[in-house]
């Protein structure tokens, strides 16, 4: 059976939780929700005060991420716009941090993206 792998973001955690739910009532059972981010981690947990010099990077500092990878990565993130603060990307789309993946069957696919999409989803 040919199935449709279906990816959207939502704006809130409570839209998606409902997307989840019509979306297992209409009897769809591979349904997932998650945060995600821009950057990796989790953010900040404490405060980080510049003036101490305790801070590990400035990407860390302004964009709230974890690079576990190492310093290369902290340093590339460092060269975006929400680090600097010298530029407005105008990325309206990434207000939608939570995504709800369905796998659902090929011939049903329609009927669950209009189930996301009615519930404030972005396909």
């Amino acid at each position: 059976m040919k199935e449709r792998n279906i990816l959207a973001g939502f704006k809130t955690e409570e839209a998606a939780v409902q997307a989840g739910d019509k979306l297992r009532q209409a009897g769809f059972d591979i349904v997932q929700i998650d945060r995600i981010g821009q950057f990796p981690g989790d953010g900040v947990e404490n405060i980080l005060n510049p003036i101490t010099g305790e801070i590990p990077s400035l990407a860390k500092m302004t964009t709230a991420g974890d690079f576990p990878s190492g310093r290369d990565a902290s340093i590339l993130a460092a060269a975006n716009p929400d680090a600097s603060g010298m530029a407005d990307r105008g990325d309206d789309n990434l207000e939608a941090s939570i995504l709800l993946t369905a796998v659902v069957p090929e011939e049903r696919g329609d009927e669950a993206t209009d189930i996301i999409r009615a519930c404030g989803g972005m396909v």
